[in-house]
């Protein structure tokens, strides 16, 4: 092993900026940079420069600052430290000769040259940060008296109100109000509430959020660019630890690529301030703390949705990979008799390894407490658990509409027998309006309805049987692998030739249903695809072994002297493609 100073003269933002990684922002004792290991570009990279250690918060990579540069540069640690030195040095010895692996330690008196550069360096260098002084952390209970009285003193704007009760988000007034929800305050009160606040007996000092301002005055971090709406993170005691916000406007850099969505969520932090507190990342947890299953799920509101829409536990946490918080919930939960653990990450999990490894360290945290876990998936034309969640509301109002097809329409579709008739028929004498005939409301041309009056339905049968045409088709569906994420899964075609592929392939493939339905004739091959998928992507018929359709399938339409092969890019879009079934992994039951 080589050998290098206990007492480095350089620090880790020597080596960020060696390394040209992009700073996003800074912290008290910290800055964020952008990742070069997962490759992202969110500035999710946390960089503490005053422990000289480093750890993604994305992909969960870390280590200290000479592993940083050597991985980096596929070397070892010792080499990494003489490369530092000689990159940022320019008067460092020269007589570290190496042999082998050895290396020299070189004097670090305040006389020697190798000193005397570092502070040549340190002039010249831009990565010298100077540490905000920070309060102690206040108690868990000191931090819920104070937070809890600051929502007291805040209130719910109308827009905001609005966005929690439309169909996105599927809250009620009373669900709001339960869970705390208020609107940001602005700036200009942040002072004034604080000092009621004090007024009252809270504590600041020490809370996420509240700093001195450079009057001296105790104060608020909020302001007019992070504006939104607070979600409360509630601990298992049910004491308040925090608040995200949830941002009006996506916080973005000025030369971030158009294509990038920007920040949609931050903590309520005073870390960055004078007297500041750092917020950390609480889990929050809703729901029964002695539940027998508790869920866990990415994303503070997308646990509170889903816990109203179910009425079960879910811990949240603010990032797929940030699972070490989790250590202490799930001691306290196994003590309180959860028996099992599901991890409810977005679907996304299925394409993005950071995700996956995430869930995969979920697993290992209840096993070590004892707790059986497994994964929970679902319809996957819908991200999140709680879009899902809210999908099987509105699945009734589509039925209702099918319900209002005419009797032809439903006929030409196979949706409903010739007999169908004489109900449509008993519907039309009891409706309320009268301002449509019965021959409109039935869908029929003025012949059909009078073959049917003089001959009856199987004569009206003969008319329409020639109106429509029988189509077959076959299911194709991604095999997932719970270890090994696949880059396209639930994309469109473009991800499938960025994950190197002209063509779908068809060995990751599994042919999961084989069906027939009744098409109006003429009715083209993109009408027939919206239609199944419209139908198949909310549940498939009894007896499929696949998954709801959704983006990544394929869908093969057979003809009398073809086969013509579809790749789902979106609900109404698809695109032909070349497929190869034989490679495909045949299914284990059939279908009609």
């Amino acid at each position: 092993m080589g050998s290098y100073p206990d007492e480095f003269p350089f620090n880790i933002m020597d080596v960020v900026e060696l390394l040209r990684l992009r700073v996003r922002r800074q912290q008290s004792n910290s800055v964020y940079v952008d990742c070069p290991f997962c490759g992202d570009r969110r500035g999710k990279m946390n960089v503490n420069f005053v422990k000289n250690v480093w750890r993604c918060n994305y992909c969960g990579e870390h280590g200290g600052m000479l592993g940083l540069y050597a991985r980096l540069n596929n070397t070892t640690t010792s080499d990494a430290y003489w490369e530092i030195a000689e990159a940022l040095c320019d008067n460092c010895h020269e007589e570290h000769i190496r042999s082998g692996n050895e290396a020299p330690k070189l004097a670090v008196s305040t006389g020697s040259s190798f000193s005397g550069a570092r502070a040549d360096a340190g002039r010249h260098s831009t990565s010298e940060r100077k540490t905000v002084p920070q309060s102690e952390k206040a108690s868990p209970a000191e931090i819920h008296q104070t937070l809890s009285l600051l929502l007291v003193q805040l209130t719910l704007r109308p827009a905001h109100r609005e966005h929690l009760r439309s169909p996105k988000r599927g809250l009620s007034d009373e669900q709001i109000e339960s869970l705390g929800f208020k609107s940001t305050p602005p700036p200009f009160l942040c002072r004034s509430i604080t000092a009621r606040l004090i007024q009252m007996g809270c504590k600041v000092e020490g809370v996420p959020g509240f700093y001195r301002d450079d009057c001296g005055y105790w104060t608020m971090a909020f302001y007019k660019k992070t504006s939104g709406i607070l979600i409360p993170a509630v601990g298992f005691d049910g004491r308040l630890q925090g608040f995200q916000i949830m941002l009006d406007v996506p916080l973005k850099d000025k030369d971030d690529p158009p294509e990038k969505a920007g920040a949609k969520y931050i903590w309520f932090s005073s870390s960055s301030k004078r007297d500041g507190a750092s917020s950390g990342s609480p889990v929050h947890l809703v729901g029964d703390p002695s539940a027998r299953v508790v869920y866990v799920i990415e994303g503070l509101l997308k646990a509170d949705i889903s816990h109203c829409l179910t009425g079960r536990t879910f811990a949240a946490i603010a990032g797929a990979n940030n699972t070490s918080p989790l250590d202490p919930l799930f001691a306290l939960l196994a003590q309180s008799g959860t028996e099992e653990i599901i991890e409810a990450h977005d679907m996304d999990k299925y394409n993005n390894q950071m995700t996956m490894a995430g869930a995969s360290k979920i697993y290992l945290t209840a096993r070590k407490y004892g707790m059986n876990c497994r994964r929970l998936t679902w319809n996957p034309n819908y991200k999140g658990f709680d879009d899902w969640q809210l999908a099987l509301r509105r699945e009734n109002q589509r039925r209702k509409e099918l319900e209002r097809k005419t009797f032809k329409e439903q006929y030409l579709n196979g949706w409903c027998e010739l007999a169908h008739i004489e109900d449509c028929t008993e519907q039309w004498q009891h409706r309320a309006e009268s301002n449509i005939g019965l021959t409109e409301y039935l869908g029929l041309t003025r012949e059909e309805h009078e073959t049917f009056l003089r001959h009856g339905r199987e004569a009206l049968g003969v008319l329409l049987e020639p109106q429509r045409r029988s189509q077959r088709f076959v299911l194709y569906q991604l095999e997932l692998d719970e270890r090994k994420a696949i880059p396209f899964a639930f994309k469109g075609m473009e991800a499938v030739k960025k994950a190197g592929y002209e063509q779908p392939p068809a060995a990751q493939y599994r042919m999961v249903w084989t069906g027939e339905i009744y098409c109006p004739t003429g009715q083209s091959d993109t009408e027939i695809l919206q239609r199944l998928f419209s139908e198949l992507s909310v549940e498939l018929p009894e007896g499929c072994n696949g998954r709801p359709m959704s983006l990544s399938d394929v869908v093969e339409l057979e003809y009398p002297m073809k086969r013509i092969y579809y790749y789902v890019n979106g609900d109404t879009q698809f695109q032909q493609v070349k497929f190869s079934p034989m490679l495909a992994k045949k299914k284990v039951s059939g279908g009609a």
